[in-house]
């Protein structure tokens, strides 16, 4: 009887575990969810609460920010899911090709993504809200549903924002528009610490967020995938359908299912009266966002718009005069979030048996794309991007291929060669491979959201094939890792320069105090040929005791070849003595920040510092440039902005002075067009060739549609290189550049033009409009000014957009270290 009763009071113990009350979100935190904006620490430790009292939540740590910010994913589902989802996410693998265990998942997986903009931060407070739901009031729907929430994707934007927020905000909250806590400051909360905007970082995963959420990501590989944002303050909410166009690639029925979703949202919208609108504005075309991405993967990926921003902080009054809060906010986005666990509960079997169908890839028209791999460098770049994504590549093997020549633009025979990377689209995601790889995406519609070009062959730079006929291909090759001895007896060393990977060589060199020189013309020597910007590390230029080792180390590291040579005196060119061959020196880089530039622009240039050439930069701020000694550094870049206050009299005066003292400014994007037609500066604006029709007859209706062909949304040009020039060194004679704008440039009269767009140039992938295309023929590209002792470089494409355009960033290496290296500093 005492066992009895023993028996039955621990099993009502542990019932009672089980049962036992959890604590709100407010009941937790100590205020109302809406009544302040959460820190992200606090945000972790109510879902680790939650975990640590509940069974079937699971909170997994899966990476951390660039400013040591934990990222955390909870799991939430039934008891017996929770205790078996191993076996559920297998399963799930497994339909879709990716494991090759035969099981059939009937399980619903939802992945709820919040607050990826940092400044958007209400829906953050909206996933602690939709994690006590559906633990507490909504178990029923995970019975057969198992919830992913990411409940913060950029928590160091995040605070950023809070943070300023918390400094600046009246008591109580002021809801003026003019108020300044709805003003945030440069360069605001939206991106991560790199200023880079994870909702277009999805795919290119340039960023440790990306990188460590895609892992996770790629393990679940969820049916439903919901990216939460905000808009403008008077907008209504945005949910599902999505607007035109649709890569068309989607499904037809992950066209419907978006549909029916809507429909459920609707309805408790419609019930409450609240505003919201469908099929507008976002479209499901470019790959990197966190609705196309998953979409391009299986899922039913959706944007979710909330009205607020950075602008609505607590509460703000609306142009309409309705006052929209925090708490409104958060009440929305739970709404939606539950409302999309609701409707995917009540058709998981159906979600299972069409996501399996999405991964039969068997009927493309191009079966195969080959790169060539004459740069390894750029070879083995490509391969980590594919890794990440897990596609799966090969090899080829000795032989021709006949498809689609992305130089030419034309169906030709090709030979291939030993080596050649190989992507199939008949792999389970093959439907990914032929978004990236395809030469152009079909588009239904001009107007877009976003660029409308990003083949992978012309953003790394490969020359390639696509091929209609599956090409014949092995997964073993041989890749020789570089390992350098040293030569006492050697005269020289030599290193090739035609890569990112070379340059950070050259970074590694110069923090080192070893000193580089660079062959201007081509030249033979010992049996080998090198071209124009191969380093050359002269003895001479190193007398140091340690020199060899220290280099060989380097090298080494790095996976350079430096070949040892015993002379100076070459077979053919011009011998290591030359003028031609110069030193580079060790560079001081200033890059400016601040009002008037492009945060985003001034963010890739710093990462591509910091985390590519691993290259000090000083980062500056226009509100003191003017109290900047300039002659401390070397080389200024300016990024993109609007730069009309800020290039005053004295401020060009002071530019003008640092140049001609022997200094480099590097000008890159729109902020070329801040020197357009200034004394003393060669870029001259090319006229903007008008519609010709006198009168506007345009129905008020059709002003969007027309106004788009005036446009380029992010699209393909071919343009023409001097490849003799040192700013293209490392380049062919061809370069595909990605245009954002219209803007366009005259050649330089008074300078060189590096890269330039001929009179026959058009856009061989995306959408440019009739009118706008004009005006890219016979304009520059790339250019240099030269100016007393130093140099203007004017790089009119941003050459490093998102940080994917890879091809495109040799020239900002060139640009720093290759001109004004007539003489050692």
């Amino acid at each position: 009887m005492k066992f009895k009763s023993l028996l039955l009071l621990s099993l009502l113990t542990f019932s009672n575990l089980f049962s036992q009350e959890i604590k709100s979100p407010s009941e937790f935190l100590g205020y109302e969810i809406g009544a302040r904006f959460t820190r992200h620490h606090k945000v972790v430790d109510y879902f680790l609460y939650v975990s640590n009292k509940l069974s079937n939540v699971k909170l997994e740590k899966y990476g951390e920010t660039n400013e040591q910010r934990p990222l955390y994913l909870a799991t939430i589902s039934s008891e017996e899911n929770s205790s078996n989802l191993e076996k559920i996410r297998k399963s799930n693998l497994s339909q879709a090709g990716i494991l090759d265990e035969n099981q059939e998942n009937k399980t619903a997986i939802v992945w709820l993504s919040y607050n990826v903009h940092g400044n958007e931060a209400s829906s953050t407070e909206a996933a602690m809200l939709t994690l006590y739901e559906l633990v507490t009031s909504k178990k029923t729907w995970l019975k057969n549903t198992v919830v992913i929430i990411d409940p913060c994707v950029n928590p160091d934007g995040r605070d950023r924002y809070v943070n300023w927020y918390n400094q600046v905000k009246s008591t109580p909250f002021n809801i003026a528009q003019d108020a300044k806590e709805h003003h945030e400051p440069w360069p605001g909360g939206r991106p991560n610490h790199y200023l880079f905007d994870l909702n277009r970082d999805w795919v290119w995963a340039t960023q440790v967020e990306t990188q460590q959420r895609i892992s996770v990501y790629n393990k679940w590989m969820p049916h439903v995938h919901v990216d939460f944002h905000e808009q403008g303050i008077n907008s209504p909410y945005y949910f599902a359908p999505a607007a035109e166009p649709f890569h068309e690639i989607i499904s037809d029925w992950q066209r419907n299912f978006q549909t029916q979703i809507g429909k459920n949202h609707a309805k408790y919208f419609d019930k409450e009266g609240w505003l919201y609108f469908t099929k507008e504005s976002f479209d499901l075309l470019y790959p990197s966002y966190g609705d196309t991405y998953p979409t391009f993967m299986g899922a039913i990926g959706m944007t979710y718009e909330q009205a607020g921003h950075s602008r609505a902080g607590l509460g703000i009054k609306t142009d309409e005069g309705e006052v929209l809060t925090l708490k409104d906010r958060a009440s929305h986005h739970l709404t939606t979030g539950l409302s999309t666990v609701e409707i995917a509960a009540k058709n998981a079997e159906k979600l299972n048996s069409e996501f399996k169908k999405f991964f039969d890839n068997r009927n493309f028209e191009y079966k195969s794309y080959v790169l060539k791999n004459d740069n390894q460098d750029k070879t083995n770049r490509l391969k980590r991007l594919l890794d990440i994504h897990e596609i799966k590549y090969e090899y080829a093997t000795n032989g021709t291929v006949k498809g689609y020549n992305y130089n030419t633009q034309k169906e030709e025979k090709a030979t291939i060669n030993d080596g050649d990377l190989v992507i199939h689209t008949n792999q389970p995601k093959g439907k990914m491979v032929k978004v990236l790889f395809e030469p152009k995406a079909k588009l239904v519609d001009s107007l877009t959201y976003d660029i409308t070009a990003w083949s992978i062959p012309y953003a790394h730079g490969f020359d390639a094939i696509a091929s209609k006929n599956k090409v014949s291909s092995t997964t073993n090759t041989t890749i020789k890792n570089n390992i350098n001895t040293i030569d006492k007896n050697a005269y020289a060393y030599i290193s090739k320069w035609n890569s990112i990977e070379d340059a950070a060589f050259l970074s590694a060199l110069l923090q080192q105090n070893i000193i580089p020189r660079f062959a201007g013309k081509p030249f033979s020597l010992e049996g080998k040929n090198y071209d124009r910007g191969s380093l050359i590390i002269l003895r001479n230029d190193n007398r140091t005791a340690d020199f060899d080792k220290k280099l060989i180390k380097i090298a080494n590291n790095h996976q350079r070849k430096v070949q040892a040579v015993a002379t100076g005196f070459v077979d053919a060119g011009l011998d290591f003595g030359s003028y031609t061959v110069k030193p580079i020196n060790k560079q001081k880089v200033a890059l400016l920040s601040g009002k008037g530039t492009s945060s985003l622009n001034f963010g890739e240039v710093w990462h591509f510092f910091e985390t590519e050439l691993k290259y000090p930069i000083t980062n500056l701020n226009s509100d003191y440039f003017g109290g900047i000694n300039l002659s401390k550094y070397d080389v200024l870049i300016i990024p993109e902005g609007y730069y009309g206050s800020f290039l005053s009299k004295n401020n060009l005066e002071k530019l003008s002075s640092f140049i001609s003292s022997g200094g480099t400014l590097i000008t890159m994007g729109n902020a070329v067009n801040a020197f357009a037609d200034k004394k003393g500066f060669a870029v001259k604006s090319k006229e903007v060739k008008k519609d010709t029709n006198k009168f506007n007859l345009t129905p008020y209706a059709d002003l969007e549609r027309k106004g788009v062909k005036n446009r380029i949304t992010g699209a393909i040009f071919k343009s023409k290189v001097d490849v003799t020039h040192p700013l293209a060194f490392g380049y062919k004679s061809d370069y595909f550049s990605l245009k954002l704008s219209s803007n366009s440039y005259k050649y330089l009269i008074d300078g060189f033009n590096v890269a330039y767009f001929d009179k026959d140039a058009k856009n061989v992938s995306g959408y440019a409009g009739s009118q706008a295309v004009k005006n890219i023929p016979e304009s520059l590209l790339f250019g240099e000014q030269q100016k007393g002792r130093g140099s203007i470089v004017y790089l009119v494409d941003n050459i490093l957009l998102r940080s994917f355009w890879n091809n495109g960033k040799l020239f900002l290496a060139n640009a720093v270290f290759l001109l004004n290296s007539d003489s050692l500093k």
